[in-house]
C-alpha cells in the first residue's frame, strides 16, 4: 500500500523540510530535493507509522467492544421484579 498525503500537506511538509535543513543543517535544500526526501520518508518510514496507527486503532476499538456489554447491558426477566415495586 502506498502512503499518500494531500497536495496541501505535501507543500507544507516540503516547506518544513527546507526550514529544518536551513536551521539545523546549516545548509539549504531545494524544493526538488525536499520533495524527493519526503517521498523517501513516505515510502520507507510511512508504512511503519501507518501500521502502528492501525494497531492503535484496533486496540482502542477492541477495548470499546469489550466494554459494550457493560454499557448497554439489560437485566433479563425483570417483569415480575418491576411489577412488585408498583
Amino acid at each position: 500500500m502506498t502512503i499518500e498525503i494531500s497536495k496541501e500537506a505535501q507543500k507544507t511538509a516540503i516547506t518544513s523540510i527546507q526550514r529544518y535543513f536551513a536551521e539545523n543543517m546549516d545548509d539549504e535544500i531545494g524544493n526538488l530535493e525536499a520533495g524527493a526526501l519526503l517521498g523517501f520518508f513516505l515510502k520507507e518510514i510511512g508504512p511503519a507509522i501507518y501500521n502502528q496507527a492501525v494497531a492503535d486503532a484496533q486496540s482502542r476499538l477492541q477495548a470499546r467492544v469489550m466494554e459494550l456489554d457493560i454499557e448497554i447491558h439489560e437485566e433479563e426477566f425483570q417483569y415480575w421484579t418491576q411489577r412488585k415495586r408498583k
